[in-house]
């Protein structure tokens, strides 16, 4: 009588279990790694465009961007850290510009709006407990009611 080779069904069993048990463990890993991230992302992104809204206020405050008597100093938009601005100290009318592209807000649902919608804006005259749109842009927030993982609300980064 010859042996016959091959898995019993105990076997075949027992492999699914464990592998049913590594892949219910290694789950939550992945949805961790992707929330690290994503708050990365969130992260370099304020820090990109803060950055940028700090150099316009720095480059009006030093006379190279026109400013309205009653004006802040702060960008009107997101959009014109894009577009740039004219030097006028510059002969040539040369522009400024603060940014090349507007960074997305990494947690915000719609992949299809613009980059300008994703953003939370605070003027210069909003209170920081409330932030509210404007004659300029003073701040930018996440619209996303996700807390982090450091336990912060993703609008109070």
């Amino acid at each position: 009588m010859k042996h016959q080779r091959g898995f019993t069904l105990i076997e075949l069993a027992v492999v699914a279990a464990i592998v049913g048990v590594l892949a219910s463990a290694a789950f939550p890993l992945s949805q961790l790694a992707h929330q690290r991230g994503q708050e990365a992302d969130l992260r370099h992104a304020l820090r990109e465009l803060r950055s940028a809204i700090d150099s316009y206020k720095r480059a009006t405050d030093d006379g190279r961007i026109e400013r309205k008597a009653d004006g802040t100093g702060y960008p009107p938009n997101l959009d014109v850290l894009v577009s740039g601005v004219t030097d006028i100290r510059s002969p040539t009318g040369q522009r400024i510009y603060f940014l090349r592209r507007l960074p997305r807000d990494p947690t915000y649902p719609d992949s299809a709006a613009p980059a300008e919608r994703t953003w939370g804006l605070r003027a210069y005259a909003s209170p920081p407990d409330a932030p509210e749109p404007g004659a300029d842009v003073f701040d930018i927030h996440s619209f996303s009611n996700a807390v982090g993982l450091n336990g912060i609300p993703y609008r109070q980064w």
